[in-house]
């Protein structure tokens, strides 16, 4: 007697697919570990995930705002304490010079000493960011120098010139949050960040106080050393004492915003994983019984197929 093979074959090929299916997306579950990789295989589930996936690259970028701007603020930091040292120092000159039993060759010393003091403060107030190469004090013109030297036959530097601007580069470090760790050299407006070298509020002007400083020293100008120098320069330190406080709160803001960037990164791979992820163990031992049923089937189809030839024949 012969038996029909035709509606057997299709529904044992169905099952084959079926399972080679099954087989190949539980394959991809344990190699990526992810159980939903595409719309259908579970809405709701990939919608959530591209929701927290999104959240978690902007997470990511402002951690790489967060590590940009704290490379800068480490590398200004260092130049404001350099400036300290140039202003306390300057402040210790005056006082040398002011002491009434200082000859003229003395004074020429001092002079000597100012002199050097200008070109280590022009060295430092025209540093670049190591990162990006742009000059650190010139405001958001940071593409040339931003204090430009005026010099004498003897090189003795007679004047400073400013060629930056006020402003400063606003970087966001969260949701609605910036931060600025730049500092503009100069700023005469009354208002907004205030100047490294120059500023109207604190009465700083370190490069033109040094420079009088300079010229008081070399003409043996001591009334003017006593009467007006020493309160100059006091205004420079307390002006850079200011820089180097801001400096440090940045610092702190930028530590509390990196601590919170991780956190929230961490929160937002654990969504990810929870919504998305695969079960490993569950996903394995599924895959496990679906080859296992695959094998049945192939043993189970080629005996009967065996035995349908044979009736066949007969």
């Amino acid at each position: 007697m012969r038996i029909a093979t035709n509606s057997y074959t299709n529904s044992m090929l169905d099952q084959f697919s079926t399972l080679k299916s099954q087989m190949t997306t539980l394959q991809n579950q344990v190699s990526t570990g992810l159980r939903v990789q595409k719309p259908s295989d579970d809405p709701d589930a990939m919608q959530t995930t591209l929701t927290d996936l999104s959240s978690q690259a902007t997470q990511q970028q402002y951690s790489s705002n967060i590590s940009t701007v704290q490379s800068q603020a480490n590398t200004i930091y260092s130049m404001l304490q350099a400036l300290q040292t140039v202003t306390s120092q300057a402040g210790t000159l005056v006082v040398q010079a002011s002491n009434g039993t200082n000859s003229q060759t003395d004074l020429n010393n001092y002079a000597t000493e100012t002199s050097s003091l200008i070109q280590q403060a022009l060295q430092l107030v025209n540093t670049k960011d190591p990162a990006t190469g742009q000059y650190l004090f010139g405001g958001t013109s940071s593409g040339q120098p931003p204090f430009v030297a005026t010099t004498d036959a003897n090189g003795t530097v007679t004047g400073v010139t400013y060629q930056g601007n006020s402003s400063v580069n606003q970087t966001e470090i969260a949701a609605g949050v910036t931060v600025a760790a730049n500092v503009p050299g100069a700023n005469a407006s009354g208002s907004g960040a205030y100047g490294l070298i120059t500023d109207s509020r604190s009465g700083a002007d370190l490069f033109n106080h040094l420079i009088a400083l300079q010229n008081d020293l070399t003409t043996g100008n001591t009334t003017a050393l006593s009467a007006t120098a020493g309160k100059d320069l006091s205004n420079d330190e307390d002006n850079m004492t200011y820089q180097v406080a801001y400096n440090g709160n940045v610092q702190s803001q930028l530590n509390t915003a990196a601590s919170f960037a991780t956190s929230q990164s961490t929160s937002l791979t654990d969504l990810v994983s929870t919504a998305s992820g695969a079960d490993l163990v569950q996903t394995m031992t599924n895959l496990s019984q679906t080859q296992t049923a695959y094998q049945a089937a192939l043993q189970s189809s080629a005996m009967i197929m065996q035995l349908s030839i044979l009736n066949y024949i007969q």
